[in-house]
């Protein structure tokens, strides 16, 4: 099923290309279109060309109030004319926000857009679902720019006072929800229009959520996440942490006996194993959505590789077992060990969670083009 996202560079639209590329239906036909190929005529007209999906999530979001309203619609004009011009009648989805109902120039700059957009549809006799959308979160964010959520993190990270509205309210839903959602719409063939609801919660209570997170995990403490939004809000805040957080160094408690150090401590539990890897074998190569994973090499020296999904630049960390530091891989950066030593690397690997053949949350990927798991 051909699918186009336009604003794939996007928040939603990156996590839309991360949810959709494990789903055997779409990951194989997904047309990922940034701000570049949306403005080019015959990228745009290439990509729409056969399109049974349009997910259209590019918008303006901070920008003077010219821009913020007149150019939300200009989006949709330019979608429509491209769809038009090359005959494209797709199953059309607008993410939408709960501001259009605002009388501010985004507001009446998104509503807008839904004009133009149901107009079309309604013209050209397509399915058409506008989704309302709550606050969006999750990894990946720009702060100062999506959510408050994000200028928290960026601001807990570095060390500075807060920005909280204190009698300011949130309505949060993570972005990996709405992409399943949206999945739903597609498989259904809803149209019309859909209101998500997400978690209520004041602007105060999550800067409070997001500053205790960071004090227990900066102190080698893991904190309670047994709760998913809370495990949510904990992903994103180490989105804003990683790379530069890590490694990890741990205490290494030494007497005539031997060494001792704490590899993990945790509010709730979790899974850890241990794991032996021959000199030149590389173990991993995947990526998790929402499991909390820890490499923990105590023998032997290893590289650790990471690569954001869609993302060329992999990232190293080199890892031994005679200064025992500790990472944890963040979710959507698909990850591997490899052992570059000439004896045995032994690693201990942690997790939140009790791991669950039924749902592994584990996708296959490599990190390097020319490695295999």
């Amino acid at each position: 099923m051909k699918t186009v996202i336009t604003g794939a560079a996007g928040l939603l639209g990156w996590h839309l290309r991360s949810h959709l590329s494990v789903l055997d239906a779409w990951k194989e036909e997904v047309v990922a279109l940034d701000r570049l190929g949306f403005n080019d005529d015959s990228t745009l007209d290439a990509a729409l060309s056969g399109a049974e999906v349009v997910i259209h999530c590019a918008g303006i979001n901070r920008a003077d109030d010219q821009a913020l309203e007149q150019g939300n619609i200009d989006l949709a004009d330019r979608l429509v004319s491209a769809m038009r011009r090359t005959g494209a009648r797709p199953h059309l989805i607008y993410t939408n926000t709960i501001h259009k109902e605002r009388d501010n120039a985004y507001g009446r700059g998104k509503a807008g857009a839904d004009r133009v957009l149901r107009g079309w549809a309604e013209s050209e006799g397509a399915r058409y679902m506008e989704l309302v959308l709550p606050h969006v979160f999750g990894e990946g964010g720009r702060a100062f720019y999506n959510s408050a959520v994000f200028t928290f993190c960026q601001q807990i990270v570095a060390g500075e006072s807060l920005s909280i509205n204190a009698g300011g309210m949130l309505e949060l839903l993570h972005a990996q929800d709405i992409c399943a959602r949206i999945v739903d719409v597609l498989e259904k063939r809803e149209v019309g229009e859909l209101r998500l609801k997400g978690r209520s919660i004041s602007a105060a209570e999550v800067a409070g959520k997001l500053s205790a997170m960071h004090a227990s995990y900066t102190g080698h403490v893991v904190p309670d996440l047994r709760d998913r939004f809370d495990l949510e809000l904990f992903n994103t805040l180490r989105s804003f942490l990683y790379p530069a957080h890590y490694p990890c160094a741990l205490t290494l408690h030494t007497d005539d006996r031997g060494s001792l150090f704490e590899a993990v401590k945790a509010d709730n539990g979790g899974q850890a194993f241990l794991s032996t890897t021959k000199p030149g074998i590389t173990r991993g190569n995947h990526f998790h959505f929402n499991k909390v994973e820890r490499f923990l090499v105590i023998k032997g020296e290893a590289v650790i590789r990471l690569r954001r999904l869609f993302d060329d630049e992999v990232k190293e960390f080199h890892v031994s077992g005679s200064e025992p530091v500790y990472i944890d891989m963040p979710t959507l950066h698909t990850h591997s060990i490899t052992n570059v030593g000439s004896e045995e690397v032994m690693t201990l690997f942690w997790s939140h969670e009790i791991f669950d053949p039924g749902a592994p949350d584990t996708y296959f990927l490599p990190v390097l083009q020319d490695q295999e798991s």
